[in-house]
């Protein structure tokens, strides 16, 4: 099993969620999103080295996360963690799907992100 395909697995079993491939020009590409408000929280996808900064042309799997800007800026020193390949997010990080993030290290970045992207609770808070 890929770490993408785990990665799908466990998102099914904590949050009901199975992978949505919503781009015709791109059908490699996945999110996995809330099933309420039908924001993302993960965003799969197969890109060039080259285009992470690294070296070759070969396609790696990468998965976007929401992490916040500080974790996001702070992860991106660390190897395979990149700046969001194809976003404008400072709150999101690319994260190499080869093995050299570990999964126990991927596993809380996908809560993260699950939980950094759940629909708001609406209604006013009560006056003490």
């Amino acid at each position: 099993m890929t770490r993408k395909e785990e990665l799908f697995a466990y998102a099914l079993n904590n949050y009901g969620v199975e992978p949505d491939y919503p781009f015709s020009i791109a059908p490699t590409y996945a999110v996995l999103r809330h099933q309420s408000n039908r924001k993302w929280f993960a965003l799969f996808g197969d890109v060039k080295r080259c285009q992470l900064g690294l070296d070759g042309d070969e396609k790696v799997d990468i998965v976007n996360l929401k992490c916040g800007p500080i974790l996001a800026g702070s992860l991106r020193l660390e190897d395979g963690y990149f700046p969001a390949y194809h976003m404008k997010h400072d709150g999101w990080v690319s994260v190499l799907l080869d093995g050299s993030v570990a999964m126990e290290d991927i596993i809380p970045l996908l809560d993260m992100s699950y939980e950094l992207t759940m629909p708001k609770l609406k209604g006013k808070r009560k006056k003490d």
